[in-house]
């Protein structure tokens, strides 16, 4: 199965698919609230108003697996992303994203190596994966800055697929 034809469901509870973006670059970001790198959301929203209109996004999946540090439900996550950052970006339910109950879309995106050619689960909170419009998949462990040179080159890559398609 194409990682764009899996279902997601909205943190409102919206079925929805990467197809819904299929000529959009999409950022996957595992996120989470009370974890040393929650401020990276600040810089995921910068990227999303620089960005959105010229065809990107950044889709949030809320997850729990790390040191339960994203325990809210999902009224208790859209608020606290609204509230503290201004979150616009769409977020999603909140997901395994490592072991055996691992969400669909994130047995297909571990297995994408990183620049260091590793694949495998994900680390930490805030690991991001960029998709192109073509399909190709791009891995940042969670500690690569959401405005790091490569993945800002990453994106405008992807911009440019879409544009020139």
């Amino acid at each position: 199965m194409d990682i764009r034809d899996i279902p997601l469901t909205t943190i409102d509870g919206e079925t929805t698919t990467l197809a819904d973006y299929t000529d959009r670059v999409v950022m996957v970001v595992n996120v989470a609230s009370k974890c040393g790198l929650t401020p990276q959301y600040e810089k995921l929203e910068a990227l999303q108003r620089e960005y959105g209109d010229r065809g990107f996004t950044v889709l949030g999946f809320p997850c729990n697996q790390f040191a339960g540090q994203e325990p809210g439900d999902g009224d208790d996550i859209k608020e606290f992303c609204s509230m503290t950052y201004g979150v616009t970006f769409p977020l999603m339910e909140k997901v395994k994203v490592n072991g055996r109950n691992r969400h669909p879309l994130y047995e297909a995106l571990t297995k994408v190596t990183d620049a260091a050619g590793k694949a495998g689960r994900v680390k930490w909170n805030f690991e991001k994966f960029v998709v192109q419009p073509g399909g190709r998949v791009q891995r940042f462990r969670p500690t690569t800055q959401p405005d790091d040179p490569a993945v800002i080159a990453a994106i405008e890559a992807g911009l440019a697929e879409a544009k020139a398609a």
